[in-house]
C-alpha cells in the first residue's frame, strides 16, 4: 500500500510495525524497510522479502539517544569508547552516521547477524523520527530494496521492485543524500570505518580523531550464498558485490573513461561536464544530437553532495532503459567522493 507520508499515514505505519507488520519508510539516506527490532517475526519477514542472506546484518534506527539503553551493553565499552560515543552522539547524531557498538543480550542475533554488536542509526528526517517514536522506538530497517540492487531514494523504487510484499510503503519524496549512512565501528580499539557514506572520514575525525587505516576484507563472494558462516558481515554493505543494477557497469579512471569509444547501445555516466565535454572531444563523429539520451552526468558542476544524492537514481534510470553495458567514471576520492566510489566499485565486481 503506497500511501502519501503525513501525520495519519505515519500513525497508521506506526501501528503496523507495532502489530509485528514491515514498512518501507523515507531518510535522509535512501529508504528503509522497517520491523520492529525485538519482533524476531517481523524480522525474518524483512530478511525474505528482501531476499537478505541472514549473516548480513541489520541497522537499528532510533528516534532518542536514550533508547541506546535498550540496546547497547556500556559495560563492554571502556572510558574512551564512552566518551567518542558521547562526541559523536552530542555531533553528528541525527545524521547519515550508524555506530557499531556492543549489544545487550536482549536484542535478537537475528537482527545483528550473530554477532555480539549491534548497528544503530539516529536518522535526520523528520518523518522516520515521528514513526520510530511512535512505534516502538527502535526499528531495525536495512534499504528497502531486493538484495544486492540498486538502493531506493524513491517511493516508487519501493513499489516497482518489492510491490505488495511490503504491508505500507511512506511516501516521502527523493532522498536528500541518496547514498547510505557511513558505519563506524567503535567496537574495536582504534575505530574504523566500515562502510563509507553519508559522514565523511574528515568530519568524524575532527571529532574523535584519527581513525584506523586498516578496512576489512570483504567476504568472497564466488561462493554461494550458503556457504557462508553467520557473522561473517561487520555490517551491511560490506560485500565484495553490492548496490548493483541488472546492467554490467564499468568503473573507469577519468583518463580511461575519456578515451573510451562511443558505443549507441551503452550508457555513460560521468562525475561532471568537465570529463564528458573531454570525452566528446575524443568522440566526434558521436551521435550526441537530440538531449544525449545515453549520457548521464551525476554533478553539472563537480558538487560532490549532489553527485552522491544523484548516483542511485541515475542507475535506475539506466537499467529501466535497458542497455547493454554502463561505462561509469570514478569520482573524487575525497568526502563524500569514497562513497560514490564504494558504491559504484561494488557494483562492477557483478
Amino acid at each position: 500500500m503506497l500511501l502519501p507520508l503525513n501525520d495519519d499515514t505515519i500513525m497508521s505505519a506506526a501501528s503496523c510495525l507495532c502489530k509485528g507488520g514491515i514498512v518501507a519508510f523515507p531518510t535522509e539516506t535512501v529508504y528503509g524497510l522497517g520491523a520492529d527490532v525485538f519482533n524476531t517475526t517481523a524480522l525474518a519477514r524483512v530478511f525474505e522479502v528482501k531476499r537478505r542472506p541472514y549473516f548480513d546484518p541489520l541497522i537499528v534506527h532510533i528516534a532518542e539517544l536514550s533508547t541506546l539503553m535498550r540496546l547497547v551493553d556500556y559495560t563492554a565499552m571502556d572510558a574512551e569508547a564512552i566518551r567518542r560515543l558521547k562526541k559523536l552522539a552530542n555531533t553528528l547524531m541525527p545524521g547519515p552516521l550508524t555506530l557499531i557498538l556492543p549489544k545487550l543480550p536482549e536484542v535478537p542475533d537475528l537482527a545483528t547477524g550473530g554477532l555480539k554488536t549491534v548497528a544503530v542509526r539516529f536518522p535526520k528526517h523528520s518523518g522516520a523520527l515521528a514513526l520510530i517514536k511512535n512505534s516502538t522506538g527502535a526499528v531495525a530497517a536495512p534499504s528497502a530494496n531486493p538484495f544486492g540492487y540498486l538502493s531506493p531514494t524513491r517511493a516508487e523504487h519501493v513499489a516497482e521492485q518489492l510491490g505488495n510484499d511490503v504491508d505500507i510503503i511512506l511516501d516521502g519524496g527523493t532522498s536528500e543524500i541518496g547514498v547510505e549512512s557511513t558505519v563506524l565501528d567503535l567496537s574495536s580499539h582504534l575505530p574504523r570505518i566500515l562502510r563509507p557514506g553519508g559522514v565523511s572520514r574528515e568530519e568524524i575525525e575532527a571529532f574523535i580523531g584519527k581513525l584506523d587505516d586498516v578496512r576489512p576484507e570483504h567476504p568472497h563472494t564466488e561462493e554461494p550464498v550458503r556457504s557462508f558462516n553467520i557473522g561473517q558481515c561487520l555490517s551491511p554493505g560490506q560485500l565484495k558485490s553490492h548496490y548493483a543494477p541488472r546492467t554490467k557497469l564499468f568503473l573507469l579512471d577519468t583518463d580511461f573513461l575519456c578515451k573510451e569509444a562511443y558505443k549507441r547501445n551503452c550508457a555513460y555516466l560521468f562525475f561532471n561536464t568537465v570529463s564528458f565535454d573531454l570525452w566528446k572531444k575524443n568522440n566526434p563523429r558521436a551521435p550526441l544530437n537530440g538531449g544525449h539520451r545515453n549520457i548521464f552526468i551525476l554533478s553539472h558542476n563537480g558538487d560532490l553532495r549532489d553527485a552522491a544524492s544523484n548516483l542511485f537514481e541515475k542507475l535506475h534510470c539506466i537499467d529501466a532503459a535497458a542497455y547493454s553495458a554502463i561505462y561509469a567514471e570514478r569520482a573524487p576520492d575525497k568526502g563524500l567522493g569514497r562513497a560514490i566510489n564504494d558504491r559504484l566499485e561494488k557494483a562492477s565486481n557483478k
